[in-house]
């Protein structure tokens, strides 16, 4: 069985800011890490990958929304599935 990590940053007025997957267990606890250090230090949420993940949020924005962490268990079978949708 694989982990599907997953992020979501709700806004009351904005509705759904971010929702994000991860497979790894790293990525997952430096991109939740990242969230709160924002939200502490009153600094904007910004991230690149160098690829094709960009985010910015607004300090303002992020202290005002719901954020939910939570991980959820799925059969290889899954995995293979969404990859192959990806690539499709």
């Amino acid at each position: 069985m694989a982990t599907h990590k997953h992020v979501m940053i709700v806004h009351p007025k904005f509705g759904e800011v971010l929702n994000e997957t991860f497979m790894d267990e790293v990525q997952f606890k430096i991109f939740l890490n990242m969230v709160h250090s924002s939200i502490e230090l009153n600094q904007n949420l910004s991230t690149f990958n160098g690829k094709d993940f960009l985010v910015h949020i607004p300090s303002s924005i992020l202290k005002e929304s719901l954020v939910i962490g939570k991980t959820k268990e799925v059969s290889i079978a899954e995995v293979v599935l969404a990859k192959s949708k990806l690539e499709g």
